[in-house]
């Protein structure tokens, strides 16, 4: 049961500095009457959280051992643990395998061209005294590349990965190697609650639609990656962590499946409906919503504010609580910020 604590003013005093996401300016940590990451406990297993929470409240966590090794480097060329070979670059921000030689002609080649690392061999202790967890936020770990498609796209290319999907030739060892891979994840799993105890949420990534759909049909989202999905979700839970999903795109008719796999909290882009698949799914799994669009250039400071407290209002229903989307961020201005904060704080008080 979360304790009512009323708001006052001082709640507003910067304490110290987030630093920004992604390189980005930093913002005030506020002198709030629980931590973020208490507030983000109470989001996911109260229904019910101090104040709507918002980008910067969870600290996302990404150790070098496992980024070097299972994901895709960041700002360098790397080789990751299955021998893929990624380019930095730099003008996007991102990157990208090296074309022209994918790992696999066909799925039906993995079992013998795709070792899994062992991970016993790997410097876990090493890395956990270098890299903490600030336990003043709620830490989650991003684990990019995740282990169904976009892992797959990393060994075959995105055309040879889209068409072995729907490939029957290929069905068997594509269902086989997401087997193997969700194996992999829980271990995964497993060593980061081991090292990392104070970490709370682990968010995995499978991209699965363009700007305008789906890569793939709802069919074979249920019987290629709703299982090994399951599992995975299952395990984390099963560690006392929550479950997130990072899936790009326009994805928003896969969200029962996201649902019935278990998965806790899905940010979506913002060529998705936040605001239907809040009020039509918001009982069952947590969406990061986007506020309605203003220009902060001519939308005065006042109607900022308004726009804050509507939001609130309408997207922290009891028992049914939302987060701030990130990717609503050309409107997260101090103004509206600031004013969600206090007027959700005392919005949840009286609920």
């Amino acid at each position: 049961m979360v304790r009512k604590i009323p708001f006052v003013k001082r709640e507003h005093e910067s304490v110290d500095e987030i630093p920004g996401f992604m390189g980005g300016p930093p913002t005030p940590l506020r002198n709030t009457p629980v931590t973020p990451r208490e507030n983000t406990a109470a989001l996911y297993h109260e229904k019910h959280p101090y104040w709507l929470p918002l980008p910067g409240d969870s600290s996302f966590f990404l150790p070098p051992l496992y980024n070097n090794n299972l994901g895709r480097g960041g700002f360098a060329d790397i080789t990751d643990a299955f021998g893929i070979e990624w380019e930095w670059i730099a003008v996007t921000g991102g990157s990208i395998v090296r074309p022209g030689e994918p790992l696999l002609a066909s799925a039906n080649e993995w079992k013998e061209k795709i070792k899994f690392p062992d991970l016993d061999t790997w410097d876990w202790a090493g890395e956990a005294k270098n890299v903490k967890i600030d336990t003043r936020f709620s830490g989650m770990i991003s684990l990019v590349n995740g282990f169904w498609f976009e892992r797959l796209i990393s060994f075959m290319d995105f055309a040879e990965a889209a068409v072995a999907l729907i490939d029957p030739d290929q069905q068997d060892s594509i269902m086989e190697l997401f087997e193997a891979s969700t194996d992999f994840a829980c271990k995964i799993v497993d060593k980061l609650c081991e090292y990392w105890p104070a970490l709370d949420g682990i968010q995995f990534h499978d991209d699965w639609g363009s700007q305008r759909d789906p890569f793939f049909s709802e069919e074979i989202a249920r019987k290629l990656f709703l299982p090994h999905m399951k599992t995975l979700c299952d395990h984390i839970h099963s560690k006392g962590r929550y479950t997130s999903l990072h899936s790009c795109g326009h994805v928003e008719d896969r969200v029962k499946i996201f649902i019935e796999a278990g998965v806790d909290q899905w940010d979506p882009q913002t060529m998705n409906d936040t605001h239907k698949l809040y009020d039509e799914f918001g009982d069952k799994i947590i969406i990061s919503v986007v506020p309605d669009v203003f220009d902060p250039a001519v939308t005065s400071e006042e109607d900022q504010r308004q726009a804050a407290r509507d939001h609130v209002d309408h997207f922290c229903q009891p028992g049914k609580p939302s987060m701030l989307g990130f990717y609503g961020f050309p409107m997260l201005t101090p103004a509206f910020v600031n004013e969600a904060y206090e007027y959700s704080r005392r919005h949840y008080y009286k609920l």
